[in-house]
């Protein structure tokens, strides 16, 4: 085929020209593979595009057809630019079906990307962020989140986002200079983590990063994605640093610290080469790993590293959960009284509609320009 076109540009190989001077000239194929010293099967895959045009072949037609040599090297450098150009609109096009399941300003809003109208530019920024020839990669359920496949109410749409936020977290991390990775310093720093529950961000986020980038972990707030439910991811990049990641949606002071505590304890866990996705329950999220034990142990050591059994039971057995008795109960143990409330009401010992002002609303602010 000497000619690939779409609606708005066309690429003519070498051959379509060929042709066009056998024709003005009265010439047969095997006349002109005789000329050139080839087959008749070369001129005829040349004539009809199906083989590329050699520089032997660009010199033997300059002297059969009484042209330069240029003519028609500069003709098969058209060709290839514009079948480029032609085969890059396709997948631009194809890509654009993934872009409408796509939220773009959510990455142009935040500075990941520059802000446009035009879709085929909104597909080149996306590319270039998430580091992928296409933006179809984002459609594999294994990419950088594993999906359950046989789960009947996961869409394409979760797959995208829940990928494209994961990598978008692996942008932030890369860009977060940490030291040396020191599990054992963050172990022993926990006591003082917790005890920044009852600081305003303002004041526990310059000591919470300080202490992550001493124990090499890249920590990084993403901004909550629609479409897409993950919460928090842990990864190990390479052996000196660790990327830990929270969503930063229902930002109230029992869920963030839950959250990050979560996510901690993944890190402990230290499942090297795996990517640990922390989702909502019913995303159908899988793993070569044991994700369900992981979760449990996870969600074991933050509930009991925030509040231990023996002081929880203790305030459980007096039966009493009224304002008063949180707040005093919360200072006698040094947690903000917004994460005993999540308990009690998580516990279904008081309603969701009980003491919710004592559950501080953090204003956290992301910083994503570093991406």
């Amino acid at each position: 085929m000497n000619k690939i076109s779409n609606d708005s540009l066309a690429a003519f190989h070498p051959g379509f020209y060929i042709k066009k001077y056998l024709d003005a000239q009265g010439m047969k194929q095997n006349e002109l593979a005789n000329r050139l010293n080839v087959s008749e099967k070369v001129v005829s895959n040349l004539v009809n595009g199906k083989i590329n045009l050699t520089d032997d072949l660009a010199e033997g037609l300059s002297l059969v057809f009484g042209t330069s040599v240029s003519l028609w090297v500069n003709l098969n450098k058209i060709y290839f630019d514009k079948k480029h150009e032609i085969e890059e609109n396709k997948k631009i096009k194809e890509d654009e079906k993934i872009l409408k399941q796509m939220d773009y300003s959510f990455w142009s809003n935040h500075g990941f990307v520059n802000k446009t109208r035009k879709t085929g530019e909104k597909v080149k920024e996306l590319r270039k962020f998430f580091q992928i020839s296409s933006l179809n990669a984002l459609k594999s359920s294994d990419f950088l989140v594993q999906y359950k496949t046989a789960v009947a109410n996961v869409q394409e749409k979760n797959i995208i986002n829940s990928n494209a936020w994961v990598q978008t977290a692996l942008n932030l991390a890369s860009k977060v200079e940490v030291k040396e990775l020191n599990l054992d310093y963050l172990r022993n720093s926990l006591d003082e983590i917790r005890g920044m529950t009852s600081e305003d961000p303002k004041r526990f986020m310059p000591k919470l990063n300080d202490i992550f980038i001493k124990s090499g972990i890249a920590f990084v707030i993403v901004p909550n994605l629609k479409n897409c439910g993950i919460n928090g991811a842990v990864k190990w990049l390479g052996k000196k640093k660790v990327l830990l990641a929270i969503n930063d949606r229902r930002k109230y002071s029992d869920v963030f610290w839950f959250a990050l505590f979560h996510e901690i304890k993944h890190v402990f866990q230290r499942k090297i080469g795996h990517t640990i996705v922390s989702a909502d329950d019913d995303i159908g999220i899988t793993s070569a790993l044991d994700l369900n034990k992981l979760e449990e142990e996870a969600d074991s050591f933050a509930r009991d590293f925030l509040i231990s059994p023996r002081d929880y039971n203790s305030f459980v057995n007096n039966s009493d959960y009224s304002y008063s008795a949180v707040v005093n109960f919360s200072k006698q143990i040094g947690i903000q009284p917004g994460i005993l409330v999540g308990r009690l009401q998580r516990d279904k010992l008081i309603g969701y509609n009980q003491l919710n002002g004592l559950k501080i609303k953090y204003e956290i602010i992301i910083n994503t320009k570093s991406a």
